[in-house]
């Protein structure tokens, strides 16, 4: 595979899956203390990825579960950011300007935050009142913080009652690592084949629902927009009908993202329309990885786990047939703001 380390790639994705004992013996923890509420709070593209895990609480319990944006947070916090609430405060390099602030101030609040990090000795990991640190990169880090939030929330249904399968749930996804080098196997040709088709084209239409519904966020404005500097329109598919769809024409490029949980029928619906007016629809569905051993409903869970693993190969193969490394930035980092 093109720019592909797989012991590396293992090894980073087992350690996401390894904290789940850890996880659930803190969420065990805080509960006892009177935890309330709990709240995700990153910065960029990586509060993106811990949607997911925030809709499966909202569908699943009525312990609350949301997200808030740290540099809107220390302006105007939410009510309840007290003593009894929970942050959960992913940063995959533990020195994001906000995220560091907001610590502070949550600090002063009383408030217990758990860091996600890729590295310790960094504000983040080492000033939390918890921290659990993977070590990874930009290229595997999605998946890595899909699983970590992932285990998270399912710590916390489990110790309120609300999933009965946690050790049987962590058991499969302990394979996974493995089935997902497999998965970029698979796409390998298929990537490279998507990327020469698209390597020219200067917008693009990204949409799905549930939980892959993030993944089409994310990869629309931190791969193609940010790393790719290429204009996209992410819009979930249940608002695809209200106002995106008179964008939809001939030579304009939709990609829609299927998961396998019971959303899947909006996307079936803008692929249904989109196929109509554009020739260029593409559909990535999570439901074509091949994961031998992996449950129905462990799969519904992961569903934005494989669709990024799938694009992790699309994005190797783009950037090098556009000759636009995926580290290379104009703004972000380079300049205030």
């Amino acid at each position: 595979m093109l720019n592909f380390d797989k012991d590396r790639f293992v090894k980073i994705q087992s350690g996401a899956v390894a904290i789940a004992g850890d996880v659930r013996a803190l969420m065990k923890k805080l509960l006892s203390e009177g935890a309330e509420r709990m709240f995700f709070m990153g910065t960029g593209g990586v509060q993106l990825l811990t949607l997911p895990a925030i809709e499966l609480a909202q569908r699943h319990s009525t312990f609350p579960v949301s997200a808030q944006f740290p540099a809107q947070v220390v302006i105007d916090p939410p009510a309840g950011l007290d003593e009894n609430a929970i942050v959960i405060l992913p940063s995959l390099s533990g020195t994001t300007k906000e995220s560091v602030q907001l610590l502070g101030f949550l600090k002063a609040r009383g408030v217990k935050t758990i860091s996600l990090t890729g590295h310790k000795d960094t504000p983040l990991g080492r000033d939390a009142d918890y921290n659990f640190t993977n070590f990874a990169e930009d290229d595997t880090s999605s998946e890595s913080f899909y699983l970590q939030t992932l285990l998270i929330v399912l710590a916390l249904l489990a110790e309120r009652g609300e999933y009965a399968d946690f050790d049987g749930t962590v058991a499969q996804l302990q394979r996974l690592p493995g089935l997902l080098v497999d998965a970029k196997a698979a796409f390998e040709k298929p990537a490279a084949e998507l990327a020469a088709a698209i390597k020219d084209e200067t917008y693009h239409i990204f949409t799905g629902a549930g939980s892959v519904w993030p993944e089409a966020y994310y990869y629309g404005m931190c791969i193609l927009e940010e790393m790719q500097w290429i204009r996209t329109r992410p819009v979930h598919a249940a608002d695809f009908f209200h106002g995106t769809l008179e964008l939809v024409e001939p030579g304009v490029s939709v990609f829609i993202f299927k998961g396998e949980d019971a959303t899947r029928p909006l996307g079936d619906r803008v692929e249904n329309f989109a196929r109509r007016y554009s020739d260029r629809v593409r559909v990535l569905d999570a439901a074509s990885v091949a994961l031998p051993g992996i449950s129905p409903q462990v799969r519904a869970l992961i569903s934005p786990v494989l669709l990024a693993t799938l694009l992790e190969r699309l994005s190797a193969h783009l950037e090098v047939l556009r000759n636009h490394p995926l580290t290379t930035r104009r703004y972000y980092k380079r300049v205030e703001y």
